[in-house]
């Protein structure tokens, strides 16, 4: 038995090839780690990198990532989908494509463990960094959406997990920045529990803590991550036997709660964890889990059950290493995201093409940056391609400048980002949008973002959502707003 089996520490792509990326997992594997969370890359790299980590380990060794918008939302190659509050506006025709598509691409790239669904309600307008990656408001409709999500995509044989337990809508803070508190009661919390109910009965593998506090769950002060009572919660009451995983440690919840890393795996696991993911170093969450079991802070039991957890957890994922890497399914994931483009005010407009549009571009995800980060955590995005598939489908895109005949078109990128602090628009966005209005009372605006954030825009006639800014979404607006041709 070693505990850094628990330990699952990020491997982060960027542009590098598998051969650069190497020695950094070879050092983590020889550590004894029992797998990695990963962002980026690419279906073949990963596929490539996957087989040489088992190759060079002896043992099944899991790879995670976060695919709430479908393995293209970390894997080139793989196909994008639009975000989960999105595919909950579908039919659950829409919602099984989109698992399955997402649980397949993942296998076919060696990732066993996916680190979804969301079963988190969006039941706070000022959460920060729930918003449209929520399924919804109701728990009902929410816990509906979730089965369905849980059973089709570990059909598929890859596991699911459901997050951030026991809820993570009603916080007002970002636990990437600081340690949300929710004051719920037990009461209202039980509503908040309704998905993740709904995920354990669907068979769920595995599922998230929050790295938030919740006085009326534990008196204590302690995080959810971090908490015996909200741990025995789970498991006692909602009666989960699988494996259950903290949020990042690297998160600034962890420090804000008064711990290092290094005693925070050591707590949680005491606690009830069994995997820790994404700590800053594998090596130094490994050297303080050993130097507790060495001491008795940690019971060997407990390390053991934990442990066992995770070996069969990666031994259970099955994988598709020996077969070839599928083809994106662009145009059914662009018929999705299409049929999820809702109007909120107004009629949905409709324009043929060789229409003329004078299109605005208004990115609410690059202003009033939040005091803790003075950059944004990841680069700027694609906000073009709204005017590629407008001209791809022969509208005429203008200038802002544009003096001629046209029609306004209002496109405001604001989306769930973990650095913004905020959930709402941005003074100087609404300011901006509202001037363009007042010269343009006929314009549309288009939301990329929540179709709440339409109430800050009381005087626009005309508003569509269309959930976040994904070159996916932006190409399905223009989609579902020119007309094609018979």
């Amino acid at each position: 038995m070693t505990p850094a089996r628990l330990v699952f520490p990020v491997l982060r792509w960027g542009s590098r090839a598998p051969d650069e990326v190497w020695p950094d997992v070879r050092a983590a594997l020889d550590l004894g780690v029992g797998g990695f969370v990963v962002f980026g890359g690419s279906m073949i790299a990963m596929k490539e990198l996957v087989g040489r980590a088992l190759e060079h380990a002896g043992r099944p060794v899991l790879f995670a990532a976060d695919l709430e918008r479908g393995a293209g939302q970390q894997l080139e190659g793989a196909t994008p989908l639009p975000p989960p509050a999105a595919l909950a506006s579908l039919t659950d025709r829409g919602l099984l494509e989109a698992a399955r598509m997402t649980a397949q691409e993942a296998a076919s790239a060696g990732i066993g463990w996916v680190l979804a669904p969301m079963a988190d309600l969006d039941v706070e307008p000022a959460n920060p960094i729930v918003g449209t990656r929520s399924f919804g408001a109701d728990p009902a409709a929410v816990a509906h959406v979730v089965r369905v999500w849980v059973r089709t995509a570990q059909d598929e044989g890859v596991h699911a997990c459901a997050k951030h337990f026991p809820g993570h809508g009603r916080t007002t803070a970002d636990s990437h920045a600081e340690l949300p508190v929710v004051g719920a009661t037990r009461g209202d919390l039980d509503a908040d529990l309704t998905p993740f109910r709904a995920a354990i009965e669907a068979g769920v593998r595995t599922i998230m803590m929050a790295h938030v506090v919740y006085p009326h769950l534990d008196p204590s002060g302690a995080p959810a991550s971090l908490s015996p009572p909200i741990y025995r919660l789970l498991r006692d009451e909602l009666g989960f036997n699988g494996v259950i995983a903290s949020d990042a440690l690297i998160m600034h919840a962890i420090s804000a709660a008064g711990r290092s890393e290094a005693e925070a795996a050591v707590e949680a696991v005491r606690a009830g964890c069994d995997a820790l993911l994404y700590p800053t170093s594998a090596d130094e969450a490994v050297a303080a889990l050993s130097a507790a079991l060495d001491s008795g802070a940690l019971e060997r039991a407990r390390v053991s059950e934990a442990v066992g957890r995770v070996e069969r957890l990666a031994t259970e994922a099955r994988i598709e290493l020996d077969d070839p890497v599928p083809e994106p399914s662009i145009a059914q994931a662009l018929e999705l995201a299409a049929a999820s483009v809702l109007p909120v005010r107004g009629m949905l407009p409709r324009w043929w093409p060789g229409q003329s549009l004078r299109v605005h571009v208004i990115d609410d995800d690059v202003v009033s940056l939040p005091d803790w980060l003075s950059v944004p955590a990841s680069p700027p995005r694609d906000r073009a391609e709204l005017s590629r598939a407008l001209e791809r489908r022969a509208a005429r895109v203008e200038d802002p400048s544009y003096g001629g005949p046209a029609v306004d078109l209002i496109a405001i990128f604001s989306e769930v980002r973990g650095w913004k602090g905020r959930a709402e628009l941005a003074p100087e966005t609404v300011s901006e949008a509202l001037k363009i209005i007042e010269k343009a009372p006929e314009a549309a605006v288009v939301l990329f973002g929540h179709p709440r954030l339409a109430d800050q825009l009381p005087s626009a006639a005309t508003v569509v959502c269309a959930w976040c800014g994904d070159p996916l979404m932006q190409d399905a607006v223009a989609e579902r707003l020119i007309v094609t041709p018979n």
